[in-house]
Order: structure tokens, then C-alpha cells, then sequence
């Protein structure tokens, strides 16, 4: 994946993709054809995956996949009215769009390897994933927190039927220190 196709390329694998796929509605195909024929806004259309990180998406889908049909995004809003996508699209023609094509074996597809673009908006993975090892630290210290009230609860049961008043009362000020946590 490239960091920019050239308006040939997106042209020629739009033009592409409206032939070889019926997509789930026509204003979608619409649509497509008016980016393809405004060079200006051509150069602004990005093919990535995940669009719905982006500021300014549409994400469209053909026939043959179990997706949404159409959506636009925008600004954290989203909306399924392909005319409203359209007069945002005509009326800020200098905003990015980045563009979502759902389709059967859109991986195992050469032309549309060939423009897809890495997705700059995707969410940082080093973040995401230094917030789950956190979670897992703080759950795993806390079952082993509670295994151990559990085990301190026997040990006191039994230093009581001992009357074993040192293990009682060493039992019991770790217990007291391990609820304070």
C-alpha cells in the first residue's frame, strides 16, 4: 500500500469496480461516478479500510457482501443519506475523503490492492494494546487479592479452633492490610 494513488489509477479501478460489481444501491454508483468525474475531487479520495476512523467517509458496499449498504461519516456523525453525503462532497470539494468498498474478495483483488492506501486515522495499537495489558495486571492482581481473603479467612477459622492467638492475630492484621488495597 502506497501513500497515494494517482488519479489514473482511482479512475481506472473505480470504473472498474462499478462494471464487475452491482452494488446494494444506485445512488452509491452515482456517486462514485461523480468523483470519478471531478479531477479535483479525485485527488482527494483515499481507499483505505476502517473509514469509520476517518474525519470525512463513505463507505459503500456491493451486493455480494453482508455490509451496510451505504453510510457517510463525518465528524463523529453519520448518516445513510447518500444526497446528503453528495451536497457535503460538492460543497467542500478541498476535505479528504476517504473511501470504503465492501465487496466479495476485495483482498485476493490485484486492482484494488493496487490503490488501497493505509488508513493514517487507525487507532494507535501500541495504546490500545499497553491498555490491555494494564486491565489483565490490575484483574489478575485482583483475583489473586481475593484468593488470598479467601485463604486468610480459612487460615483465622482454624487459628481460632486452635486458639493459636499469634496466628489469629498475624492472620488478622494482613487481612485488614489486604482490604485496605
Amino acid at each position: 500500500m502506497g501513500s497515494t494513488k494517482s488519479l489514473i489509477e482511482k479512475r481506472d479501478f473505480l470504473r472498474w469496480f462499478l462494471n464487475v460489481h452491482e452494488l446494494k444501491r444506485r445512488e452509491c454508483a452515482w456517486l462514485l461516478n461523480y468523483l470519478i468525474s471531478e479531477d479535483t475531487l479525485l485527488e482527494k479520495v483515499h481507499i483505505v479500510e476502517k473509514a469509520e476512523f476517518c474525519p470525512k467517509a463513505l463507505v459503500i458496499s456491493a451486493n455480494d457482501v453482508d455490509h451496510i449498504p451505504f453510510s457517510f461519516h463525518k465528524n463523529q456523525h453519520v448518516t445513510m443519506n447518500a444526497e446528503r453525503s453528495f451536497h457535503d462532497i460538492r460543497l467542500n470539494p478541498d476535505e479528504d475523503i476517504y473511501l470504503q468498498l465492501n465487496f466479495q474478495d476485495s483482498k485476493g483483488s490485484h486492482k484494488y490492492i493496487s490503490v488501497l492506501e493505509e488508513n493514517p486515522y487507525l487507532p494507535n495499537r501500541t495504546e490500545e494494546n499497553v491498555f490491555f495489558r494494564l486491565m489483565a495486571e490490575i484483574i489478575t492482581e485482583e483475583a489473586v487479592r481475593s484468593f488470598r481473603l479467601q485463604s486468610l479467612k480459612v487460615e483465622i477459622d482454624e487459628a481460632l479452633l486452635k486458639k493459636d492467638r499469634d496466628s489469629f492475630e498475624r492472620l488478622s492484621l494482613e487481612m485488614i492490610q489486604l482490604k485496605r488495597k
